[in-house]
Order: structure tokens, then C-alpha cells, then sequence
């Protein structure tokens, strides 16, 4: 086994590791999900807690 042989399994894990991805993000089941996530910017909720840059406890 060389370095070609190498580059073709990396080649091979990574044209996987992709399609998986795309699977997952396209998946119809969490569309719903990823079109709620996308309005997230242009929500306007009073509830949320304001920010405290010297709040350091975490």
C-alpha cells in the first residue's frame, strides 16, 4: 500500500462523509426544524435574557 492508495481511501471517506451530511441536512424530516431556525433573526422576543459581557460564571 503507497501514499496513492491512501489518497484514494481519503478520497473515498470524505465523497462519503459528504453525502451523509447532505443527507442529513436535506432529510424532509427536519425541514420544519431548519425553516424555524432561519425566522430565529428576524424574531422579536422580550423574553430572552440580556447579555452580560462580565458575567464570566459559566
Amino acid at each position: 500500500m503507497d501514499i496513492n492508495d491512501v489518497r484514494g481511501l481519503g478520497s473515498i471517506f470524505a465523497l462519503i462523509a459528504f453525502s451523509g451530511i447532505i443527507w442529513w441536512a436535506y432529510g424532509s424530516s427536519r425541514k420544519q426544524r431548519f425553516d424555524d431556525d432561519a425566522k430565529i433573526p428576524f424574531v422579536e422576543n422580550e423574553e430572552m435574557p440580556a447579555h452580560d459581557a462580565n458575567d464570566r460564571s459559566k
